[in-house]
């Protein structure tokens, strides 16, 4: 474990011991000046793929009785940005990004897509730097309380955009539509904003790498959206 001082106030330790990969796995793009191949974008591709083999294998080995459908669900609902983002929070990357300054003034560093990036991205200087097993073992002990609530039975494994279908056709009859309010990045490596809509209500706003995972978070936070505001959702929609 290596103890650096990666940004004016702020310090932590990565075992990373590349003081190189550490910075560029927490430089986002807005910090680069145009020079996407300083961000921390490539590890990031990189890193969500050594968090899908960590987590994929680790449910594998964990639930031994699931089959291919059930350890799939289990897994998106692991390496969605939500938790990762909380992840980030908890290894304290948040106050470690380098940002643009106007980024910074945005609320950049609570800004979930690039919490969990960064996260992702750290995992691959980690991956690059020390091997699978530090990697693991890196993203297994901040990804703990969502497979400890997994393995509780708290963790949700279902389609957050059939749940939403089924309730609001069950409470009033409608079909939540789904919009691409944004879209940024490089061809290759996009974020996509996309908010969910009751009729002409914006029931919620989800951030995703794809249009599906932005749709899925959008859903997920129209769950929450549509349970603390059925009674006058009944009023509006009669």
């Amino acid at each position: 474990m290596r103890f650096w001082k990666l940004r004016k106030g702020a310090d932590v330790h990565l075992p990373i011991r590349n003081k190189q990969l550490a910075i560029q796995a927490l430089t986002h793009r807005s910090h680069t000046e145009g020079d996407l191949l300083s961000s921390n974008e490539r590890l990031e591709l990189l890193g969500d793929a050594v968090l899908g083999l960590i987590v994929a294998e680790y449910l594998y080995q964990r639930y031994p009785t699931w089959d291919q459908g059930q350890l799939s669900k289990a897994r998106a609902s692991i390496v969605r940005a939500a938790v990762l983002c909380e992840a980030a929070k908890r290894a304290g990357l948040a106050q470690l990004l380098r940002l643009s300054p106007a980024e910074e003034a945005s609320g950049g560093r609570e800004r979930p897509s690039i919490l969990s990036d960064a996260f992702e991205a750290v995992l691959g200087a980690i991956y690059l730097d020390s091997g699978y097993k530090a990697a693991r073992d890196y993203a297994l002990q901040y990804l703990q309380p969502e497979l400890n609530a997994l393995e509780a039975g708290e963790m949700p494994l279902q389609d957050y955009k059939s749940q939403l279908q089924e309730r609001t056709q069950a409470w009033w009859r409608i079909t939540p539509v789904y919009e691409v309010v944004e879209e940024s990045g490089t061809p290759h490596r996009k974020t996509f904003v996309v908010q969910v809509k009751l009729r002409d209500i914006v029931a919620g706003r989800g951030v995703g790498s794809s249009k599906k995972q932005a749709e899925q978070n959008a859903a997920a936070e129209a769950l929450r959206f549509t349970e603390q505001n059925r009674r006058q959702l009944d009023e509006t929609f009669g």
